[in-house]
């Protein structure tokens, strides 16, 4: 496998790990959403300790959060999203008696 799809897939399970562990801890404190920038700060050390064979332009942490950033993030903010919702159970709130989603729920 290629050292790039190798980092990306790394990031996107940090990203995704970051997002669970963010919507748990959101629940719970208004600090949670902290958690995913701590692993982001964290994760350049994780690649570089999982991935052997990184070229030398690949060994600083800079340039790997550069790399990773939108994989982490979107796979962070979806799994925080998620996981968020999955606790918290939202019911939905119908403004009006007119809207189409209180007519197949109450009709």
């Amino acid at each position: 496998m290629n050292v790039e799809n190798k980092m990306s897939l790394i990031f996107y399970t940090i990203g995704a790990v970051a997002g669970i562990i963010s919507g748990v801890l959101s629940t719970q404190a208004q600090m949670g959403y902290l958690a995913g920038l701590l692993v982001y700060l964290v994760s350049p050390k994780i690649v570089m300790a999982v991935v052997k064979d990184l070229p030398e332009e690949f060994k600083d942490d800079r340039i790997l959060l550069r790399k990773g950033m939108w994989g982490f993030l979107l796979f962070w903010l979806y799994f925080t999203l998620f996981s968020y919702n999955l606790i918290i159970q939202p019911e939905p709130k119908f403004y009006s008696n007119q809207s189409l989603l209180y007519n197949i729920t109450k009709g």
